[in-house]
């Protein structure tokens, strides 16, 4: 799904915020690690969507809903990839999606942001928190769209959301990382 958002203002006259209405899935992902006896492995969900508003001039009014499907984990080896959609970690029958969704948002200094929401996988629903570098200054391509670019991390221990597959070979944190551009188009020509 291509990333397009929209300048974005509840009441006339006030500043313009930015939408996300999805992320371009080629280039940007929620990206998972475990830590398995033999190496790290990444695993890469190339099907999502989210909803993302950012107010620069009051961070706290942001919110970010994504929805992730979970059948589409990529790992680059298939055997690896059944396993993971398997019963034995993310059961993709029974839950076909992982979910975020934010509670509130709090500022955690300059280019920073911290935000509180509820995380749900395997059916299993945990508060977190994203520590999010950016989003970054806007830059404005040839076009006229604005770019800005966030970086969100947190840790997980994927047995607290009822994924207990393979405990002697794949260790229980698991770090999560979201890199996202968000794109603001340019107000269409009169």
């Amino acid at each position: 799904m291509k990333l397009k958002c929209q300048p974005f203002s509840p009441k006339p006259g006030a500043p313009p915020k930015l939408l996300l209405l999805g992320w371009d899935s080629a280039r940007h992902r929620p990206c998972r690690q475990a830590a398995a006896v033999v190496k790290r492995f990444s695993t890469l969900e190339s099907r999502s969507r989210a909803t993302f508003t950012y107010d620069p001039a009051d961070p706290g009014k942001t919110t970010l809903e994504t929805t992730i499907d979970a059948s589409s984990v990529d790992t680059r080896v298939e055997r690896r990839d059944n396993d993971l959609r398997s019963p034995n970690f993310f059961d993709v029958a029974k839950y076909p999606t992982l979910t975020f969704k934010s509670k509130r948002v709090e500022a955690a200094g300059t280019g920073k942001l911290k935000i509180i929401g509820d995380l749900t996988i395997h059916g299993v629903t945990k508060e977190v928190v994203l520590d999010v570098d950016g989003p970054s200054a806007p830059v404005q391509d040839p076009k006229g769209n604005s770019h800005m670019g966030a970086s969100a991390s947190t840790k997980i221990n994927r047995k607290d959301f009822g994924v207990n597959g393979a405990s002697s070979v794949v260790g229980d944190d698991v770090p999560i990382t979201i890199d996202v551009e968000l794109v603001s188009a340019s107000a269409p020509a009169k």
